[in-house]
């Protein structure tokens, strides 16, 4: 049970209003909350998977530099394309495929080279009880994006749509900007 509590308490306490929650809140805002959710959840399935079963390898196969450029292209990407979209200020929650995808991929992109990333690797050497810590991974991320899904959804009822628009793009180009400085080696 060791691994399972420490992988559990280790990433609450980590992802708790981190930058993965953050987006999970500001997607679950524009788009439906389940397909956040699911979307969310299949990224850290498999991010998560991938780090338990490779291990190191996959700091190898990309290099942190690469991961972070692609990050901050991404980010600076939805961050523009935020904030010059001509939406009117009338709240649409969209569903579908795209909600799920959009999740899928700015998740599992934030993640790939996160401190989480490498501290499940770490954890999954020291126990080499994969099970335990897949399991301990699976359910700190049900309480983080369950969590911020369901904020974003009730941001809706006490922000205008206008002003969550300006600070979802704000953000966005936030993060791409972290994301460039880190892989540029540029500390803050």
């Amino acid at each position: 049970m060791a691994p399972l509590i420490s992988t559990f308490v280790m990433l609450a306490l980590a992802e708790l209003g981190d930058k993965t929650q953050l987006v999970a809140i500001t997607l679950s805002s524009k788009y439906r909350a389940i397909s956040v959710f699911v979307g969310a959840m299949l990224a850290m399935v498999l991010v998560g998977g991938v780090s338990i079963i490779a291990g190191t390898f996959l700091a190898d196969l990309f290099s942190g530099q690469i991961i972070g450029l692609a990050g901050a292209a991404i980010f600076f990407a939805f961050g523009i394309h935020t904030l010059l979209s001509k939406d009117d200020d009338e709240v649409k929650v969209k569903s579908g495929k795209s909600a799920m995808v959009t999740s899928f991929s700015m998740v599992a992109i934030m993640e790939l080279g996160d401190k989480t990333q490498f501290s499940v690797i770490t954890l999954a050497a020291q126990y080499n009880a994969p099970a335990l810590i897949f399991l301990g991974m699976i359910l700190a991320y049900i309480l983080l994006m369950g969590m911020g899904v369901i904020l974003g959804c009730k941001l809706l009822k006490f922000v205008p749509q206008k002003y969550l628009k300006i600070f979802t793009g704000g953000l966005f180009i936030v993060f791409g900007a972290i994301f460039l400085t880190g892989a540029l080696g540029i500390s803050p």
